[in-house]
C-alpha cells in the first residue's frame, strides 16, 4: 500500500489540463461490446480504475491497441465466453465498480451475464435495484445466489417499454441505455440521469447506430436497432478533476490556469467555489485562478448562512463536496455541506479536525463548517484515504497545511486522479510517493 509524503506551505504556478473523465471512460469503454467493428476512444484517462476495466476486457476477448497517449481502438469482434463467468472474471468484477456497466451490454450481446456484487468506494449503500429493475422491464430475468453474492442476469428476446426509474442514477441509465439500444421497439426512460457523462455515452452510441432522442433531458426515448458499428468518439474533461483543481489552487493561494475544461460541461462547479468566496474567471475554454491569500463565504440574500448541496445534474455533483468542504475550512465565515446521496461521504472530516479545522459533524449527511479565514493554518497529520474523493480532498488539505502530513492507501487517489503527484510537483508542490 503506498503513501504519499507531503511537505505542505507550497503555492503552486502554471497551466495544467485535466484528465479524461473518470466516469465517461468506464461507460463508453463498456460500451464497445455493444458492437463487432472497432471502437476509437480518445482522451482515455491512465487512472487505476479505467486501467483494469481494459485489463478485464482484453481478458473476455477483446483486442485492445495504443494508438498514441490516451487513444486506443477496441476490437470486440471475438469475445472468450469460457471466461466471461470464469472464477477470474468474477474476481476482477468484484473489485471494480466500473464492471456492472458490463451487465448491459453482454445482456444485447449474448443474452446472458453472470454478476457479483461490485467494489468500489466505501462510501455507504450503493444499490443496484435501479439497474436490475430497468433491464428486468425490458425483458431480462434475475436470480441471485446469496451464498455466492453473484447475479445470475439471462436475455432470450428483450422488447422496449416505457419505465419510470425510482432514482437518476448515472450508472444505472448507461446499463439500461446500453440494454435498450438494440432491443426490440421503443424504450422510453423518464427520471433518466442527464450528466455530461450520459449525454456523451448516448451520442457515441448515436455514432454507432443507435436511435436515441432527448439526449441532455430526463426523458429518453430509445427505438432498438438490429446491429450497431464502430465509431471515433473522444472523452470530456473530468469536471470531478477540474473542481479539485480549482479548490487545491484556493487553498494553496497559487496562481494557475486550468486549460481546456470543456466550460459548458461544468454546470454549478465554478459557482459553487465563487460561494465560497474563490476569485476564479473563464478565460475561452480555460479557468484562471489567481493567487488569493483569503476569501470570504456569502451567505443567502436574507442574511441566513450559506448551504452547499449534490444533486442530480443539472444540480452540483456530489463529488466535489469533499473537496468544497475542504475549501471552506480557509474561507472566512459559515457554511453547511450537505450529502445527501451517500451516507459515509462526510466521515472523512474527523481527520480535517484532528488537522485543526472547526467542523461540526451533524450527521451522516451534514456538516458545518466554522471557516477562520486566512490566518487559520492546517497542521499536518497522518491520515489514511478512505475513498476517491476523500483522498484528494484530504491530499488539498495536506498541501495547505504547515509541516509535512502523510497519506496512506493513496491507491484509492490513483484509482480517480492520473499521475496526480508527478503532475502537481511539476507547478511547484513537494510530493513524495513512498512505496
Amino acid at each position: 500500500m503506498a503513501s504519499f509524503l507531503i511537505e505542505g506551505g507550497h503555492s503552486l504556478h502554471g497551466e495544467i489540463t485535466p484528465q479524461g473523465a473518470k466516469n465517461e471512460a468506464l461507460e463508453v469503454i463498456c460500451a464497445v461490446l455493444l458492437t463487432k467493428e472497432p471502437v476509437l476512444i480518445e482522451n482515455v484517462p491512465d487512472i487505476a480504475d479505467v486501467n483494469n476495466l481494459m485489463a478485464l476486457l482484453e481478458k473476455m476477448g477483446v483486442k485492445i491497441s495504443r494508438i498514441a497517449a490516451g487513444a486506443f481502438r477496441f476490437d470486440a469482434s471475438e469475445l472468450d465466453l469460457d471466461y466471461i463467468g470464469s472464477a477470474d472474471y468474477l474476481k476482477a468484477c468484484t473489485a471494480l465498480r466500473g464492471s456492472v456497466m458490463l451487465i448491459g451490454p453482454l445482456l444485447s450481446r449474448i443474452g446472458h451475464c453472470l454478476s457479483p456484487r461490485p467494489g468500489g468506494d466505501k462510501i455507504g449503500r450503493r444499490r443496484l435495484d435501479t439497474h436490475f429493475e430497468g433491464i428486468q422491464k425490458l425483458g431480462a430475468s434475475f436470480s441471485y445466489d446469496f451464498s455466492r453474492q453473484l447475479y445470475d442476469i439471462k436475455a432470450s428476446g428483450l422488447k422496449g417499454c416505457y419505465m419510470l426509474l425510482d432514482e437518476a442514477s448515472v450508472t444505472g441509465t448507461a446499463n439500461i441505455l446500453m440494454t435498450a439500444v438494440k432491443a426490440e421497439g421503443r424504450t422510453t426512460i423518464y427520471n433518466a440521469a442527464c450528466e455530461p457523462y450520459i449525454q456523451q455515452l448516448c451520442r457515441m452510441l448515436c455514432k454507432m447506430g443507435a436511435e436515441i432522442n432527448g439526449i441532455g433531458s430526463n426523458l429518453l426515448t430509445i427505438d432498438g436497432v438490429e446491429n450497431l458499428g464502430g465509431c471515433s468518439h473522444r472523452i470530456l474533461p473530468d469536471m470531478i478533476e477540474v473542481g479539485s483543481l480549482i479548490g487545491l489552487a484556493a487553498m494553496t493561494a497559487s496562481d494557475l490556469r486550468i486549460k481546456n475544461v470543456s466550460v459548458e460541461n461544468l454546470g454549478l462547479i465554478p459557482d459553487s467555489f465563487r460561494k465560497l468566496g474563490v476569485d476564479l474567471r473563464i478565460d475561452g475554454d480555460d479557468i484562471v485562478i489567481p493567487s488569493q491569500k483569503s476569501f470570504k463565504i456569502s451567505s443567502f440574500i436574507d442574511g441566513s448562512i450559506m448551504t452547499l448541496s449534490d444533486a442530480p445534474w443539472p444540480g452540483l455533483t456530489p463529488d466535489l463536496l469533499s473537496v468544497l468542504l475542504v475549501v471552506a475550512t480557509k474561507a472566512k465565515g459559515s457554511v453547511l455541506i450537505h450529502q445527501k446521496m451517500f451516507e459515509s461521504r462526510l466521515f472523512f472530516v474527523d481527520k480535517l479536525i484532528d488537522m485543526g479545522a472547526q467542523i461540526i459533524l451533524c450527521d451522516p449527511h451534514r456538516a458545518t463548517i466554522i471557516g477562520l479565514g486566512d490566518e487559520f493554518k492546517l497542521r499536518a497529520a497522518v491520515m489514511t484515504s478512505p475513498d476517491i474523493r476523500a483522498g484528494i480532498a484530504l491530499l488539498i488539505a495536506a498541501m495547505s497545511a504547515e509541516g509535512t502530513s502523510t497519506i496512506h492507501n493513496i491507491d484509492q487517489i490513483d484509482r480517480g486522479y492520473e499521475r496526480i503527484d508527478s503532475r502537481l510537483n511539476a507547478l511547484g508542490a513537494k510530493i513524495t510517493r513512498m512505496p
